[in-house]
């Protein structure tokens, strides 16, 4: 019986468990969706949900969690500035396992494990409504400056009283 067991040792020793959940937790926050055996994703998903309600809050102490937890700074940053805000109304349930066909080689069970929303496309969304607005105050600022050059240049050449020069 497996009485107060909380995790799945994997047939690996503590360090390398441990190194293998840290690179998988790190993929699935990059790649968003990661292939791999049923018994690793059942493994993951815990992992990666608590981490998930740690980044719905942007603090010096969350970042610093995360960044013991993740192997990568992109992965802590995108954590924290996207798949963060993302969930930030959800109350839990940030992934989920697919059962795909068994492996070619060793019959093992695949599953895919990815976020229930497509991260991807929020970060599109939110970074084209925010473009046109900047777009337009350069393109506006531009025309100005332009005015500007070409009534400072009216300007100085109506104040001076110049001659021609005759050359010979």
């Amino acid at each position: 019986m497996l009485h107060r067991i909380s995790h799945k040792k994997l047939s690996r020793d503590t360090n390398a468990r441990r190194a293998l959940l840290k690179n998988l937790a790190t993929s699935l926050v990059l790649h968003e969706r990661i292939t791999t055996t049923t018994a690793k994703a059942k493994t993951i998903r815990p992992v990666i949900e608590k981490l998930v309600t740690k980044a719905k809050v942007d603090s010096h102490i969350t970042r610093r969690y995360l960044t013991t937890k993740l192997d990568k700074d992109s992965a802590v940053k995108k954590m924290l500035e996207l798949i963060g805000p993302t969930f930030k109304e959800r109350p839990g349930g940030y992934t989920r396992i697919v059962k795909l066909a068994p492996r070619a080689g060793d019959n093992a069970d695949l599953s895919l494990i990815e976020f229930v929303e497509n991260i991807s496309l929020v970060a599109a969304k939110k970074k084209l409504t925010q473009k046109p607005q900047v777009t337009m105050k350069k393109e506006t600022a531009k025309k100005n400056d332009k005015k500007e050059a070409i009534k400072a240049k009216a300007t100085s050449t109506k104040d001076k009283d110049t001659k021609p020069v005759k050359t010979k």
